[in-house]
């Protein structure tokens, strides 16, 4: 067995390597160096759906003051555009790693989460859902190309990907499957086309509701866009055969301009958000416009190497029941 998942570790950098050089080269990306903490009360860390606990301890020379592991770096990356001085059409990539104690454990998901994370700056007038598009296409072009170098590499590991991606609002996703849930139709309409990205994904849909969760403050969901819909924000799903079900591979979006984080904090009933760091600095004009967001780096490696658990490409945290009947069944965790 210790042969085996060492063929696995080294087919786990090739995807990493392969996929991040491609990303890093399409959407004309820096790497840089990011935080595994940031300090609380500030507002930079990622709230994700609003409701999940960050790991937070005491700093004994800071006073006490209390600092929380990073969810995400989706506003920290922001702020970071503007203290690097980055230029419009320029970004920057990290490799991030967060804690998520309160993620429910399942087949893709575990409490350590790791994730390309990247921003690149924009022009105000780029904030519309053609420029978005584009970048997807670009997006999902190195995961195509990715794919097929892997099989190359790993002739057993037959790429599957179609060539193009499908796009779709959330709202036209409901009208064709209205009797679905928001799950039951990712699951359809990625098994359908292969690859699909749902914008407008945070805002509440005709039946009341929104597709999914999203925190108030990054992500533009709210904003009318030229194809009609509201929202400049998504979700870039594959259909997984292994697991048989839509597989989320990134979360990404324009970012909030000024109105959009007041409108936004409006609708949420959190305007006293306002008050914090990061929000006084994009209320005051202080941060560059951009787009940005995460891309599993587990994710893309249990996909590309056709993995059926998270925790075959990844080292997290298991009980030992939960590896046993894994085992059982021929699935090595790392």
């Amino acid at each position: 067995m210790g042969r085996n998942l060492l063929k696995t570790e080294q087919a786990i950098t090739f995807v990493k390597h392969t996929f991040s050089k491609k990303l890093t080269e399409t959407l004309n990306l820096i790497p840089i160096s990011s935080p595994l903490v940031v300090l609380d009360g500030t507002g930079i860390n990622d709230d994700l759906n609003g409701t999940e606990r960050p790991v937070s301890f005491p700093i004994k020379s800071l006073n006490e003051q209390r600092a929380v592991v990073v969810h995400s770096l989706a506003k920290w990356k922001r702020v970071r555009l503007r203290d690097l001085e980055i230029e419009e059409n320029e970004g920057i990539i990290t490799d991030m790693r967060a804690l998520r104690p309160d993620e429910d454990y399942s087949p893709i998901h575990s409490i350590y989460v790791d994730q390309w994370d990247w921003e690149k700056r924009i022009a105000a007038e780029s904030r519309t859902y053609s420029y978005l598009k584009t970048t997807v296409e670009m997006i999902y072009r190195a995961l195509y190309e990715t794919e097929l170098e892997v099989a190359v590499r790993y002739p057993e590991k037959t790429a599957i990907l179609p060539a193009e991606i499908k796009f779709i609002h959330s709202e036209e996703l409901l009208a064709l499957y209205p009797d679905f849930t928001p799950k039951e139709r990712e699951n359809a309409i990625a098994k359908a086309y292969g690859a699909v990205f749902i914008y407008g994904i945070g805002g509440a849909l005709s039946n009341g509701f929104p597709h999914d969760g999203r925190a108030a403050d990054y992500d533009d969901w709210s904003t009318d866009n030229e194809e009609g819909y509201k929202g400049l924000n998504g979700d870039i799903l594959v259909w997984n055969p292994i697991i048989n079900a839509a597989f989320e591979l990134s979360s990404m979006g324009i970012r909030v301009n000024k109105s959009a984080l007041q409108y936004q904090l409006e609708i949420r009933n959190s305007l006293e958000r306002a008050s914090l760091s990061f929000h006084k600095m994009l209320l005051s004009d202080q941060l560059p416009e951009s787009i940005g967001g995460g891309i599993g780096q587990s994710r893309v490696c249990m996909f590309m190497l056709k993995k059926s658990h998270i925790g075959e490409v990844q080292v997290s945290i298991w009980n030992d029941e939960h590896r046993n009947l894994l085992a059982d069944k021929n699935i090595n965790l790392l």
